[in-house]
This record gives C-alpha cells, sequence and structure tokens, in this order.
C-alpha cells in the first residue's frame, strides 16, 4: 500500500506529540511502547519504523515538549505574566500539557548522556527567553544567572505543588513561588 509523500514524517510527528503527552502525565518508566502507539492510533509493531529506540523517542518528545512549552510562553511580553501563567492551579493541574521540564527532569537526571544533552540544550534556550524579560541595564552575565535561578524556582515550586496532597497548601506554594520569581527578578 502506498502512502501520500510525508505520511511517515506525519506519522512521525504524531507519535512525538502522543508521547510527549503521555511522558508528562505517567512518566518515561510508567510508558511502555505499546501504550505510546496506541495514543497514537497505531500498533505497537510500526514503533521501530520511525525510532531506533525508546530512548530516542524520549529525545525527541523533549524537543517537541519544549517547543509546545516556547509557544504557549511566547505571548508572554513581560516576567510577571510569564510567571503567573505557569505557576497557576491550571498549569499544576494538568501535566500532560503542561512543562516537559518539570514533568521529566528527575528521570532525566538518571537518562542518557545523549538525552541529558537535548534537555540541557532546551533548558538553556528556555532560560534564555527568560533573561529577555529581565531589565536591559543588567548585563548577560547577571541576566542569565538570575533568568537560571528564576526558573528553577518555576520547576520546584510547580513541582511541589503538584505532589503536595493538601491543594489549600499546594495554591499557598503556587503564589508564593510566583512572588519569590518576580522579586528575583527585581532585587
Amino acid at each position: 500500500m502506498r502512502f501520500a509523500k510525508g505520511h511517515k514524517e506525519e506519522t512521525r510527528r504524531h507519535i512525538v506529540q502522543a508521547a510527549a503527552a503521555r511522558f508528562r502525565t505517567d512518566g518515561v518508566e510508567g510508558t511502555g511502547i505499546a501504550t505510546l502507539m496506541e495514543d497514537a492510533g497505531l500498533t505497537h509493531g510500526g514503533f521501530y519504523a520511525h525510532f531506533s529506540s525508546k530512548e530516542a523517542l524520549v529525545r525527541a518528545a523533549l524537543e517537541e515538549g519544549f517547543a509546545e512549552n516556547a509557544e504557549k510562553r511566547a505571548g508572554h511580553k513581560d516576567l510577571e505574566g510569564l510567571v503567573r501563567s505557569y505557576l497557576r492551579p491550571g498549569h499544576r493541574d494538568t501535566p500532560g500539557k503542561g512543562c516537559i521540564a518539570a514533568a521529566l527532569i528527575e528521570e532525566v537526571a538518571r537518562g542518557g548522556t545523549e538525552t541529558r544533552a537535548v534537555f540541557t540544550k532546551q533548558l538553556r534556550a528556555a532560560t534564555a527567553r527568560i533573561a529577555t524579560l529581565l531589565p536591559a541595564e543588567w548585563d548577560t552575565a547577571q541576566r542569565q544567572a538570575r533568568a537560571g535561578a528564576i526558573f528553577a524556582l518555576l520547576l520546584g515550586t510547580l513541582q511541589m505543588a503538584r505532589a503536595a496532597q493538601d491543594e489549600a497548601w499546594s495554591d499557598a506554594l503556587l503564589k508564593h513561588g510566583a512572588e519569590a520569581a518576580l522579586r528575583l527578578a527585581h532585587s
């Protein structure tokens, strides 16, 4: 059976998008190839026509997830809008649509060298985006350092808020994390 030109690339992209969402929700270790392919509406056997390994799919899903996150945050022209968007209950409550870095950082830290390299490259790009929203009178090194601290604060706050069983405390973590991130930007 012949497929239209571009079919394989479109199918691969569909698998990557499904994987990015599933990995955010269930983690890499908690997700099997059969489940991923089912999410994509495909059979398990077709996986290796697109990826050499699950780890290769993880790398592609990380790039996709970071690109999706960047697109969502691109509309924020100031740091306060970005911070408040990131640290809100809706983001906390929908990890499958949220920040892939917060969802997978622990697993990636234990992952392979190539996967960690992809993750590091994407973290640096996200941090650079935050740096563009910091005061222009700061030098580049100061903006980069502060942006790294702000992003780390955002990631950690979101992870804690997701893990907290007490919703009121989780909401307070989001609120106070946002306040702390904004203080870092103005001190």
